[in-house]
């Protein structure tokens, strides 16, 4: 396999006979994805008022907002909870951005060592925003170094070793530190009561989602009528998230079979061609039902056979599936098992199997 060196001469890697790619085109390719994630970033709401559906979290943060700046205070350190795609991230962009201060942005898993946080903490700008998404994924030792930053806005640096070892604490600049987590519950306490705003966000009703699949097809110069927002909101899982990705993928679809203006028609056809239900559910859900329903009887099944009966691993179907399902009232967990619920079966166009009626 060949690349390029600093003089532009390629590196051919032994055992491998690759052609290369020419410099251009891999540049391109990035390119690319650096434009896509850039048009990503542009759906996102820049300011609080922009930001859809929560309003007793904006409401607030807006008040905490403007009384720091008055102070000429940091914010409080907040804490942003709620499953994925809700807005956690664009909530925490958009508070510095009304700050009038940098973000420095990070993720749980990325903060492997005491070193790493101190690097960035070290490196703040005063008053910045300092964002940790997944902040539930912290380890001990890591989350521990955060207590003084938060608290007393130092850091505890340990020289040497052995008995010759010392502490010298490090300064911190005033920050903000905003943590972002899908699994609140797994958040210690101590860091928890750190915070001083908390806020959990809530799944988005169909309207609301309209309204964000309305903004973000401006955004992207696309035609959509009344109904076709309706059509892809309906089906987007309360999730802006989902919502924006399924727009991007009708609007193709309307590109192509169609004039490009995307209507409830278009809309709906599309969505049947991404394999994506009225209930908003998708192949994988479907299955997941359908292994329950045909192979185990409705159930009760574990979670273990479960995943084994559809080749997802159990994390996927506790993280990824069952939240919605959930939500939806099609699955049940019981001490047993997951169940099927009647609504399941009439979704599925099934017949409910006899004794089922007790498990619902």
């Amino acid at each position: 396999m060949e690349g390029p060196d600093i003089g532009g001469n390629r590196i051919r890697t032994p055992g491998l006979d690759v052609e290369p790619v020419p410099i251009d085109a891999e540049v391109r390719v990035h390119d690319a994805r650096a434009g896509e994630d850039d048009l990503d970033r542009s759906l996102r709401p820049p300011t609080l008022d922009d930001f859809v559906n929560q309003a007793q979290v904006t409401e607030q943060l807006a008040i905490f907002i403007e009384a720091a700046k008055r102070r000429g205070e940091p914010l409080d350190h907040v804490l942003l909870a709620g499953p994925p795609g809700l807005g956690k991230t664009s909530l925490a962009h958009i508070v510095a951005a009304e700050l009038g201060v940098p973000m420095v942005q990070t993720a749980g898993p990325a903060l492997e060592r005491k070193a790493d946080v101190a690097s960035f903490l070290t490196a703040l700008e005063p008053g910045s925003v300092f964002f940790i998404d997944e902040i539930h994924r912290l380890g001990r030792a890591v989350e521990e170094t955060l207590y003084p930053a938060m608290e007393d806005g130092e850091l505890p640096v340990v020289l040497g070793q052995g008995a010759g070892a010392r502490t010298v604490t490090l300064p911190l600049p005033d920050f903000t530190l905003i943590g972002a987590t899908t699994r609140a519950g797994l958040l210690t306490t101590p860091l928890r009561d750190r915070f001083g705003v908390s806020h959990r966000l809530e799944h988005y009703n169909a309207d609301h989602l309209a309204q964000i699949v309305v903004r973000s097809a401006r955004i992207l110069d696309v035609s959509i009528d009344e109904g076709g927002a309706h059509t892809i909101a309906s089906r987007s899982r309360g999730t802006p998230r989902v919502a924006n990705r399924l727009l991007k993928r009708v609007r193709d679809f309307a590109e192509v079979k169609g004039t490009g203006e995307i209507e409830a028609g278009v809309a709906a056809a599309a969505l049947e061609m991404l394999e994506v239900d009225a209930a908003g559910l998708d192949r994988s859900d479907r299955a997941l039902l359908d292994t329950v329903a045909t192979k185990f009887g409705g159930g009760p099944v574990g979670l273990s056979t479960l995943a084994i009966a559809i080749g997802e691993e159990s994390d996927t179907i506790e993280d990824v599936l069952e939240p919605y399902l959930l939500q939806q009232g099609l699955l049940k967990r019981t001490p047993r098992g997951r169940v099927l619920t009647q609504r399941a079966y009439d979704h599925l166009g099934l017949p409910a199997p006899e004794g089922a009626a007790s498990l619902f």
